[in-house]
């Protein structure tokens, strides 16, 4: 079988592709949604106090095309921040873990270094993010947004 003209220049313009950078947008429109509680420890208000909210996250990453034709894997990326779905955030240090512990639901807590607000929940995920995903990915930006009124994220 012979090669021919047309599938030359395919496989040409598939090398300039592999390697391009790229955006991959997530949630953009509309966002992944996770239920999840948490308080805020050393706050005065009604926030110290444990209580929950339907957050919505969105994501961008940037990086190379990959040859699979994606700068990441969506499915890689959802599972991350599922993993904090119907869970309860706390910071280390907070009696409640203890509580959870006591009752049974020790693995019903993700346990922060820093009180679980948008902003830092927004740092964490990115950390995350970029611990699982490709080298090939070069940045990662995410908002999170605890209610209509407030969010907290890296450029998103």
């Amino acid at each position: 079988m012979t090669e021919t003209l047309s599938t030359r220049e395919d496989a040409d313009a598939d090398a300039d592709v592999v390697g391009s950078r790229r955006v991959l947008q997530i949630g953009r429109d509309r966002p992944i949604r996770i239920s999840t509680g948490h308080r805020l420890l050393h706050h005065d208000g009604k926030c110290s106090r444990p209580h929950g909210h339907n957050y919505e996250v969105s994501v961008r990453i940037e990086g190379e095309l990959t040859e699979e034709g994606w700068v990441a894997d969506k499915g890689d990326i959802t599972a991350v921040i599922d993993e904090w779905d119907h869970m309860f955030l706390l910071e280390r240090g907070d009696p409640l873990i203890e509580a959870f512990e006591d009752a049974g639901d020790a693995d019903g807590v993700v346990v922060l270094e820093h009180p679980p607000t948008a902003e830092v929940m927004s740092v964490v995920l990115e950390e995350k993010l970029a611990a699982a995903l490709p080298e090939t990915v070069t940045d990662v930006a995410v908002q999170v947004n605890e209610t209509s009124e407030l969010c907290g994220g890296g450029g998103v």
